[in-house]
Order: structure tokens, then C-alpha cells, then sequence
């Protein structure tokens, strides 16, 4: 309880369908829950003045949960990646409980631990967001 972190990627303005190609690192307590990503607009355009219809200046675009604890699990069973040829290690499945878009395997690839993840965006209309996450030991 109470443990927060925060990472912030660079400011992508006026755009809809922003893409970011960035690296953010946050360490993983003992107590962990899940890892929770948000999306806000940032939009500054002259067509403001005129149009109703455009987002205000720093509107929620949406926000996703990822769970976390298939991946650890994942990466704490198979021990150290390096020894290991790539392959999959475990897989969160798609259901009515969290907003996946479709399963999320966890592979070992070049001796790194990764997990792709496509998310619904949750309260907003609609809109989704495609991470890609590895788990990096405290040894490392």
C-alpha cells in the first residue's frame, strides 16, 4: 500500500493517435499490483477557439491496467533467461475481467524476458494501446 511511481514519456502534441518508440524503467516492490498507464491529451490548436467539438486542453484519452503478476511468475520460474533458447514461458489470457484485446504471451527472446500487451483503453469511448514489457532482474 502507498507505493507510487511515475515515469512520463515526451509530450506528443495535437495529435489523436500519438506513437511513442520510448523506454521507461520502474521497479517492481514485493507487494506489487498492477501497473496502471494513462493516457492524457495535451492539445493546443487555434481551431479551439472555433470548435466546440475538440478536447480541452488536458483531457483524459484513457487508461489501462496490466497485471503484472503472469509475467513475475513467468520470470521467476524459468530463472535466468541468458541459459535458455527462446520461447514461451507463460501467456495472460483475454477475458471479460481485464481489457486485453487479445492474449498476451510472455516469451524469452535473445535471452531477454518480454511480454507484448494490447489493452482496450478503459473509460473512454474507445481506443486501445499496444505495450511491449521486459522484466529486468535487480542484478542486472
Amino acid at each position: 500500500d502507498g507505493f507510487l511511481q511515475r515515469a512520463q514519456t515526451a509530450v506528443i502534441k495535437s495529435n489523436l493517435n500519438p506513437v511513442w518508440n520510448e523506454e521507461l524503467k520502474l521497479s517492481v516492490p514485493q507487494n506489487y499490483g498492477a501497473l496502471k498507464v494513462i493516457l492524457d491529451s495535451i492539445l493546443f490548436t487555434e481551431q479551439q477557439v472555433f470548435d466546440q467539438d475538440v478536447l480541452s486542453s488536458n483531457d483524459m484519452m484513457g487508461e489501462a491496467d496490466v497485471d503484472l503478476q503472469p509475467m513475475i511468475t513467468a520470470a521467476t520460474a524459468f530463472g535466468d533467461p541468458d541459459l535458455l533458447a527462446d520461447m514461451q514461458i507463460g501467456k495472460w489470457l483475454q477475458s471479460n475481467d481485464n481489457a486485453l484485446i487479445r492474449d498476451s504471451t510472455i516469451n524469452i527472446i535473445d535471452g531477454k524476458i518480454k511480454q507484448e500487451v494490447s489493452l482496450k483503453l478503459q473509460n473512454v469511448e474507445s481506443g486501445g494501446i499496444d505495450l511491449e514489457l521486459e522484466w529486468i532482474p535487480l542484478a542486472q
